[in-house]
């Protein structure tokens, strides 16, 4: 079950929180991404392209989600300094939910679509740490969705660095779930926050203190 929500932490906009992103319990990427709202249903953030970050230094052309856990460094790869190369997006994370949904933004913060993130999310302070759940929805400005990465989902199924055949089965429930949503088209899907804007006294927040390499 996720942590309470920046537990020690102000809800103030514009404060800088850390979307700490893991993949097998390893680090994939840490950047920086600023509160736009925070209930008690859930918070939104808003992350920038181009925002200072850290990566996994990984072998060229390869991802962490296709490096088998035990052929990686036990403590993870070292990271080195980048800019989050993707589109704005903003985020919704639900309060005790095990997704995120993104609103994409391309050039002219023109709204592209939705993206739902399955996840499991545990909130420590400032920081924001996700262990993906690989399976995810693309769903369009229409609110036709399409799942992503299936194959990928399934043959990690079993292994213990990832999730049991039990736990995919409430992975894949949750993505059900927000699809339902998505097909009625209510909230997030309802059409609101698509044309967000961040205040333009928000400038691009610096790059956040060296990051953990493996998660807690």
């Amino acid at each position: 079950m996720n942590e309470a929500m920046g537990e020690g932490a102000s809800d103030k906009p514009g404060q800088i929180l850390h979307w700490n992103f893991f993949i097998g319990g390893h680090l994939s990427a840490s950047v920086p991404v600023r509160l736009v709202e925070r209930t008690t249903t859930g918070q939104l953030v808003w992350m920038k392209t181009g925002t200072p970050m850290w990566r996994s230094a990984l072998p060229h052309g390869t991802h962490l989600r296709d490096i088998a856990p035990h052929e990686r460094p036990a403590e993870g790869y070292p990271v080195v300094a980048d800019r989050w190369p993707m589109g704005n997006a903003l985020f919704y994370q639900p309060t005790g939910a095990a997704h995120s949904v993104l609103w994409l933004f391309g050039r002219r913060q023109k709204f592209r679509g939705w993206y739902v993130n399955l996840e499991r999310r545990v909130h420590h302070g400032d920081d924001i740490d996700i262990a993906d759940h690989e399976l995810d929805l693309n769903v369009a400005p229409d609110r036709t969705w399409q799942w992503k990465d299936e194959q990928s989902f399934a043959e990690k199924t079993g292994h213990p660095a990832y999730w049991t055949a039990e736990e995919a089965a409430a992975i894949r429930t949750e993505g059900d779930t927000v699809a339902r949503l998505a097909e009625a088209g209510t909230f997030p899907f309802d059409g609101s926050w698509c044309d967000f804007r961040p205040p333009p006294a928000w400038t691009t927040p610096p790059r956040p203190p060296h990051p953990r390499r493996s998660i807690l």
